[in-house]
């Protein structure tokens, strides 16, 4: 697990100062003020790369109030974070679980309904939640080397199957959501022979991961030429470094998608505050920086069109999802089929 970093200021040097010299109390007063939105989040989001700095600049814009993120190291830790500080916890607003995870987080009773009219959104297979709002979406994919990997598997049963020493590289399933995403895609496609496809794949991964960042940076050093991804990522490369060497295998059985989702506490300490966050998210200014920094597809219509690398992506011809209570009843279990699964000799 990473560190958890808190993007914040403190001013106890301007407070001093303000009572020596009175022309800067007003400024202090003025910043004592201000609202603070904090929002709980993964890594990647709020990276120099992601989409958190850019959005909390444009938010903060509209708000005159200051955004906090708090970040932990993927998704899943998210859920387990919220659940270990309970009530106490200084969210207002979680930003980065997903569909797998909404009947789990909404069981912990820390979140409140959104209010908000979500019918205008748009995503695969449609979703719809009193607590909690969609924000992107991607498929789950295996993205590729073109110059280290000439041949990639067309199907699920290929990469399980293929030569063990064409290394992956994956998320834990335990603290990753697209670790979770796979052990999903995994049982939509074998069913009760999950732990058979998991024991003939182990030789090939070369490591599990606690995060995507941590997976997909191993997987750009070269260090193996397989990783797990989304569709989305060679859009990526496509864009910021002109290169197509980076692709994402289209696998025959279909891929499985997450649609990522944010929702509001019920110990958030402005509830109107966090609802206009939740709003701005899926309003159009977000949704044309989601794209070219989260690398996933926008729920609303964005304010500029989508790069033309988008319409080259892979179009998977079959979704896999899950009812978020369907994992919420399974999740446990078959995590520790996993688990038997790689340890086994």
């Amino acid at each position: 697990m990473r560190s958890t970093w808190l993007f914040t200021t403190t001013t106890p040097l301007l407070l001093v100062t303000g009572l020596m010299f009175p022309g800067l109390m007003f400024t202090d007063a003025h910043a004592a003020e201000t609202k603070t939105l904090t929002v709980y989040t993964y890594e990647s989001f709020t990276s120099e790369w992601g989409p958190g700095p850019k959005i909390a600049e444009s938010f903060q814009k509209t708000c005159d109030c200051k955004l906090t993120y708090v970040s932990v190291a993927d998704g899943v830790e998210l859920l387990t974070r919220l659940k270990l500080e309970g009530p106490a916890s200084k969210a207002d607003v979680v930003v980065g679980l997903d569909t797998n995870l909404v009947a789990e987080a909404k069981a912990t009773g820390f979140f409140a309904p959104h209010g908000l009219d979500t019918s205008a959104l748009k995503v695969p297979g449609g979703f719809s939640d009193d607590s909690f709002v969609p924000y992107d979406y991607g498929h789950f994919a295996f993205v590729y080397d073109t110059q280290t990997l000439k041949t990639p598997p067309k199907s699920l049963k290929e990469l399980i199957e293929g030569d063990a020493r064409d290394k992956i590289v994956i998320e834990d399933p335990r603290t990753s959501t697209p670790g979770l995403g796979l052990l999903l895609w995994v049982k939509s496609v074998y069913g009760d022979k999950s732990a058979e496809a998991w024991s003939k794949l182990k030789d090939r991964i070369l490591t599990v991961t606690p995060g995507w960042s941590e997976a997909y940076g191993l997987f750009t050093k070269g260090e193996a030429p397989m990783v797990l991804s989304y569709t989305t990522s060679p859009a990526y490369h496509m864009v910021a470094e002109n290169s197509d060497r980076y692709q994402a295998a289209d696998f025959a059985e279909g891929h499985y998608i997450q649609i990522e989702v944010a929702g509001m506490t019920k110990a958030a300490r402005d509830p109107d505050l966090a609802r206009a966050f939740l709003a701005f998210l899926d309003g159009p200014e977000a949704q044309t920086i989601l794209p070219t920094t989260n690398w996933m597809m926008p729920v609303a219509t964005p304010s500029e069109p989508l790069p033309e690398a988008f319409g080259k992506l892979v179009q998977p011809k079959t979704t896999f999802l899950m009812s978020p209570e369907e994992v919420a009843a399974n999740r446990k279990a078959w995590i520790d089929e996993w688990l038997a699964a790689m340890s086994r000799n």
